[in-house]
């Protein structure tokens, strides 16, 4: 073996002092079939057959598929060495380099963090080398491998590539927007909000144009205008894609074709109850899109019909506002989280249409959402008075769950009581800021879930212990990573201590839509180095 190893060293000598190489071929050969030998010879080939690759170019598929070959070794060393130099076989010959990016790609599913590491700085120098030939492999990863590596790919394009300004120059750009617009036709949720992310990055996120762009991207992956044919199904992506919208809906783009889709297709009683019918909560199911209809109400323009759209919100509305009950023993459950939600969006529709509430031809109706805003009010003040007590001034800054929690149950019982005030006698003046958003960061602090009265206390106790998160995805769905769900429940002064941080980062219903996934490296399979480019 020894002999081997001096004959590697005396072989290289000799190709790196001779003036001609390419009368070396030979020579050059034996260091290809060094990748076939012993594990210091290897550890030898992984250097040599890149140093000298260029003044082959008879040889140069042998070569590359020798290093890639070294690239699969068992010995971890090994693969990383090879890793390392395959940025080289594309320095002088760019058209290797959509080939090597590829490979590249398939090995960040590599579950070794060295060797992850090294994929990463190996694809940085390939983009430095030739940044359109890089991101061309990536791309034809993401279209083509499996789940892992396809969101793997575009974590680095979102972390690595934007962020880098040695890289990212107009026409750089460009040629991602285009691939994202391409890619965005099969894509998860988790990837779709990958792709949001990256496009936001680019200059679409920085004018009123671009931001009307991806509003419509965003449209037409939710597809609101055609008619919801599965809702437990069009429910998940209409929320997945409206997330992604919400950030760029202003005074300049207004937000009414999600509004419209929302009164029309969703809210409509006989399709509100099949809302999260199949999942263990509905009731917070339905709260997501609340949530996500109240904020979308904020930015909405002229409606055709408002009066309609106003009356589809007002139904649910009653389905969440209880009468006054005959017993005075009795205490009906109110759903505050909820009640926020709609009464804020019937105040920002109901400008368009002021004269919906007074019901001056159904004073029946009139005395009747009367008489169940007064309950509410007496209910909201009781608990806005236990919450004030609560609060001691240091929670100005809550540092503890507990604190936050009650920090947002004061927001949501002041807010409704606003809304009382204002919707009473129909006027519309006041400015509410959603409990669920954060003024000073600008954000929607979604980890944080609104509060939810219960009937006794006793009761309260246990519908705490009672409380599920909220799946973004169906309970069957290819993805469902549970987690706690944070709660505030008046009057018992009891704080659940289960929280849920709601991620669109794990959402996977759009695998329902797109089928299997194609080719690509799995853990137990080798990748596929032979696709042509």
């Amino acid at each position: 073996m020894g002999d081997k190893i001096e004959k590697l060293y005396q072989i290289y000598d000799l190709l790196n002092e001779a003036s001609d190489k390419s009368k070396h071929e030979r020579e050059y050969m034996e260091i290809l079939e060094a990748a076939r030998g012993s594990d210091k010879e290897k550890k030898l080939a992984t250097q040599f057959i890149g140093k000298f690759f260029k003044f082959f170019p008879s040889l140069s598929e042998t070569a590359i598929d020798r290093q890639l070959d070294l690239c699969e070794e068992d010995d971890v060393l090994v693969r990383r060495m090879a890793i390392k130099e395959l940025p080289t076989f594309c320095k002088d010959a760019k058209e290797n380099t959509p080939r090597i990016s590829d490979i590249l790609a398939q090995l960040l599913n590599s579950s070794d963090p060295n060797e992850l590491q090294q994929v990463n700085i190996s694809l940085q120098m390939l983009a430095k080398v030739d940044a359109i030939g890089t991101i061309s492999g990536l791309f034809h990863q993401i279209k083509q491998g499996d789940e892992n590596v396809r969101l793997r790919c575009l974590e680095f394009v979102s972390n690595k590539i934007m962020k880098n300004t040695e890289i990212m120059t107009k026409p750089i750009e460009e040629f991602i927007i285009g691939e994202i617009k391409k890619l965005l036709q099969d894509v998860s949720a988790d990837e779709f909000q990958k792709c949001i992310q990256i496009l936001s990055a680019t200059n679409l996120g920085t004018s009123i144009t671009g931001h009307q762009e991806i509003v419509k991207l965003c449209a037409e992956q939710a597809d609101i205008d055609t008619n919801v044919s599965d809702i437990s199904d069009d429910i998940y992506i209409f929320l997945t894609c409206v997330n992604q919208a919400l950030p760029f809906f202003s005074s300049k783009i207004e937000s009414t074709t999600f509004v419209k889709h929302t009164c029309e297709k969703l809210l409509p009683l006989e399709f509100w109850h099949l809302i999260g019918a199949a999942d263990d909560d509905q009731t917070q199911i339905q709260l997501r899109l609340l949530k996500v209809f109240a904020e979308l109400c904020a930015h909405c323009g002229s409606l055709e019909n408002p009066k309609e759209k106003i009356e589809t919100v007002f139904n649910v509305l009653m389905e969440f506002l209880p009468p006054p009950p005959e017993d005075m023993n009795e205490t009906p459950l109110i759903l505050f989280s909820h009640v926020e939600c709609l009464l804020y969006s019937i105040h920002a529709l109901g400008k368009q249409c002021p004269e919906y509430l007074s019901f001056k031809d159904d004073e029946p109706k009139l005395k009747d959402f009367r008489a169940r805003l007064q309950y509410l009010a007496r209910r909201t003040q009781g608990y806005v008075k236990k919450l004030q007590t609560d609060i001691k001034e240091e929670t100005v800054n809550p540092k503890t769950d507990e604190e936050k929690i009650k920090i947002i149950g004061l927001k949501t019982t002041s807010n409704i009581q606003t809304l009382i005030r204002d919707l009473y006698h129909p006027s519309y003046k006041s400015v509410i800021n959603l409990s669920w958003i954060n003024e000073k960061a600008k954000t929607t602090t979604n980890s944080i879930t609104a509060p939810v009265a219960t009937k006794t206390n006793e009761q309260s106790n246990n519908t705490n212990n009672r409380k599920r998160t909220i799946p973004f995805t169906k309970k069957d769905g290819p993805s469902n990573h549970k987690q706690a769900k944070q709660m505030y429940s008046p009057p018992s002064g009891k704080f659940s201590s289960r929280f849920d941080t709601q991620s669109s980062q794990n959402n996977n219903k759009f695998n329902n839509f797109r089928g299997k996934f194609r080719g690509g490296r799995r853990n137990d399979k080798p990748y596929n180095k032979n696709r042509q480019y």
